[in-house]
């Protein structure tokens, strides 16, 4: 799974990075924790724009948006099977920009928190899926990251990891064309991971309310 990130970036590289124009208040931020709002990229026709959705998606359909708390993440091997995912794979693909992201391993007596980059690549974006719910006149914009299997680095830390996109994929994924669900699925199981880098940090990052470099620290051997 995924449950929490890091976007610590300047503004100008991410702009630079996705092709976009210009993001609205942006702020670093060392513990991206579901519900906060998280810097996407989507596309407004033939054009990318940045903004900011709610982390846990929100159906349209729903009744209710606490949903959102049990949707933060998206598993890609079943998503094209479900009713409530294949509109959105149809045409409301997005962005998720990240420079890294935090996972629990589990030990004898407890779980070490990681923080994992990639190697040769310092801002990423993982597969995500975004839609518009809407309650009387408020309107809520929200996200799910997809997921998958874990690769050979990751199984040591954890049987699942968010789906990273290669660079070269990004603008496939966002394409304004639909897309089948069956053949997004394919896209997605296709998708290679970069090599992948991890350091041990403090629990520290444990707390969601904790967001300064003290998360991103190397624990000393």
């Amino acid at each position: 799974m995924c449950g929490r990130y890091t976007l610590l970036s300047d503004e100008l590289d991410i702009l630079k990075e996705f092709d976009v124009q210009r993001i609205d208040s942006y702020e670093p931020n060392y513990n991206i924790a579901p519900g906060q709002r998280v810097l996407a990229v989507i596309r407004n026709g033939n054009d990318k724009r940045a903004g900011y959705l709610k982390w846990g998606l929100v159906p349209s359909w729903a009744n209710d948006e606490k949903i959102g708390y049990k949707m933060i993440n998206a598993r890609s091997e079943t998503v094209h099977q479900k009713p409530s995912f294949k509109t959105l794979l149809k045409r409301k693909r997005c962005l998720i920009v990240a420079d890294s992201f935090y996972e629990w391993k589990k030990t004898d007596k407890t779980k070490q928190p990681k923080r994992i980059q990639l190697a040769d690549r310092k801002l990423f974006a993982f597969a995500g899926l975004w839609d518009k719910w809407e309650d009387g006149d408020r309107n809520l914009f929200t996200c799910t990251i997809l997921t998958k299997e874990a690769n050979g680095f990751m199984q040591d830390i954890h049987h699942r990891m968010p789906i990273i996109l290669p660079k070269d994929k990004e603008d496939e994924w966002l394409s304004p064309n639909e897309m089948d669900p069956t053949s997004a699925h394919q896209f997605l199981q296709s998708i290679d991971v970069d090599e992948l880098t991890a350091h041990d940090v403090s629990s520290y990052v444990n707390a969601a309310k904790n967001n300064d470099k003290t998360c991103i620290e190397p624990l000393a051997d």
